[in-house]
């Protein structure tokens, strides 16, 4: 597309056909926050219309989906599930959120993101249809509810054979209840949050995930508190849906191989997965006889070949720095994990804790794979990395809807009973525009950054910090130049921007060389995949 220049001739537009996309895709990012006077079940209801313009009615009738909410593991669930029947043979549709580096990531067929040709072909069919038959009576859908629209497309014009369906927020109003008679659904982990617009206890939030029971469809959940699981109860009771709870997957079943998602907290999810795509299966009049009883003592090869092979960002990743990093030395590395809840954080620690341990096991004890790499240069690397200490670092920030002080406790706490104290804690808002999607959206540098949320959260930590005085060691902070950060504090620093904090890593590594740093990125999805792009750039 050209446009015209200072002087009226032609030139060449410098945004490429994949960020025009985006850009039409930003502009139905509604700038009102997620709660408001919005009336949820008028909005869900517009959703039937935009199918019928789409001609969707009878393709998303026709496709055999598994349906999976919840409040903690969703994602992780659904990679199992998705790695588990691509495993066994069948062409699979994913659609999950959020995305951590690319909004393609949402979508991924046979396990793979959706690539680029495809999707504008299907973004662009989607939205100028849309664009036609929509008014000021039907306007526009918003951001996720046309994800959601686009995602039933892609799987019914990619004819798979299962698409699993990851639920965005809540369940009974989301974009993806759409699904009028899934094959199964799943809940996972209930706990406390989006409270703002799900309700303040456990039952309430529980009533709006089991939204998506459908009428005699089977449904699994695994172990919840009474409270929620009395409501899941009576819901599935009120639609005769016959609900099963699941217990963690036994590690025993998978012959001595991990799972491909770490953490303990995973052999929940897997359970559920399991217990998902058994059922999938049956229902699909799969010759194989697959009981969940026999599946309780032996997973079939595919189970556990998905299972072993599931890979998921943003999830309990460990990523080594490329910049500062070369094939014997790993003195940055960064831990990540999207944990954003209570119970999570405290998930997220209890994986962190002992990965630092396996990592340094990892990094420093093994042979990389160099032929030209002696024994000699081997043993020198060992005898220097015996010697070098480790200072843990803490990245952290959070959505304002949430409590830092439900956050960060469990996080330190489950840290400190682990033997783990951070050195520095610190706090930086993110880096995306929260009004647009695509790389070429990131916000600019600004000196005029609005900072309150993060000093509000380094008060938090320096509150908490003081709390535990005598029983950290946090000898190491003193040495660490805070000259770039905008508050510094004793335990803690505030930073203006993403790139600064990288930045400052990068030179503290060099200033420290007999120091290994171990950072771990947490609070927040967004963060996540903000520090993706840089340290992947």
């Amino acid at each position: 597309m050209a446009q015209e220049g200072h002087n009226g001739s032609p030139e060449p537009s410098s945004v490429t056909p994949y960020e025009e996309a985006l850009d039409a895709l930003s502009s139905l990012i509604t700038r009102r926050t997620r709660v408001g006077d919005v009336n949820m079940e008028e909005r869900f209801n517009v959703l039937y219309k935009y199918l019928k313009m789409l001609d969707l009615e009878e393709a998303i009738s026709n496709m055999k989906i598994i349906h999976v909410a919840g409040t903690k593991g969703k994602g992780s669930t659904c990679t199992f599930t998705e790695s588990i029947l691509r495993n066994w043979g069948f062409r699979t549709g994913l659609f999950t959120s959020p995305h951590l580096i690319d909004i393609k990531e949402r979508f991924r067929l046979d396990g793979v993101e959706i690539c680029e040709e495809k999707f504008l072909a299907y973004f662009w069919w989607c939205y100028l249809r849309l664009k036609e038959k929509t008014d000021d009576n039907v306007p526009m859908p918003t951001f996720f509810h046309f994800l959601a629209l686009l995602a039933f497309k892609i799987f019914a014009a990619e004819q798979v054979d299962v698409s699993i369906m990851e639920v965005g927020l809540g369940g009974k109003y989301d974009a993806t209840n759409l699904v009028p008679t899934p094959i199964v659904c799943g809940i996972t982990s209930l706990g406390y949050d989006h409270m703002e617009i799900l309700g303040n206890t456990l039952g309430e939030i529980a009533g709006e995930k089991a939204g998506i029971f459908k009428h005699q469809i089977p449904a699994f959940t695994v172990p919840q508190p009474d409270e929620a699981m009395n409501v899941l109860r009576e819901k599935a009771s009120q639609l005769n849906v016959p609900l099963q709870v699941v217990t963690p997957l036994d590690p025993k079943l998978l012959n001595g191989l991990r799972l491909g998602l770490e953490g303990e907290h995973q052999y929940i999810n897997a359970g559920l997965a399991v217990a998902l795509c058994s059922t999938w299966l049956k229902m699909n009049e799969h010759p194989e006889d697959l009981h969940l009883k026999q599946i309780q003592h032996t997973l079939p090869e595919h189970f556990i070949q998905g299972l072993t092979t599931a890979s998921l960002q943003g999830r309990a990743q460990i990523v080594p720095d490329q910049f500062i990093n070369n094939e014997i030395s790993n003195e940055l590395v960064f831990f990540l994990d999207g944990a954003h809840s209570p119970e999570s954080m405290e998930a997220c620690a209890r994986w962190f804790s002992p990965a630092i341990k396996d990592q340094d096991q990892i990094l420093f004890h093994q042979k990389p794979d160099n032929s030209n790499f002696s024994n000699q240069v081997a043993k020198i690397h060992h005898d220097e990395t015996v010697q070098k200490k480790s200072a843990q670092i803490l990245l952290f920030n959070c959505m304002s809807e949430r409590d830092p002080q439900l956050l960060l406790p469990p996080l330190m706490k489950t840290c400190a009973d682990n033997g783990v104290y951070f050195k520095k804690a610190l706090f930086v808002p993110g880096l995306s525009v929260y009004h647009k999607v695509g790389s070429h959206a990131l916000a600019p540098a600004a000196s005029n950054v609005d900072l309150s949320w993060q000093l509000s959260l380094q008060k938090v930590w320096e509150n908490l910090m003081q709390g535990n005085q005598g029983k950290s060691n946090n000898a190491a902070s003193e040495e660490l130049n805070m000259e770039i950060s905008t508050s510094n504090c004793e335990y803690s620093a505030v930073f203006s921007s993403l790139p600064l904090v990288i930045k400052w890593l990068r030179d503290t590594v060099q200033q420290n060389q007999s120091t290994r740093f171990q950072v771990l990125v947490t609070g927040s999805l967004h963060l996540v995949g903000d520090v993706l792009k840089l340290i992947k750039k």
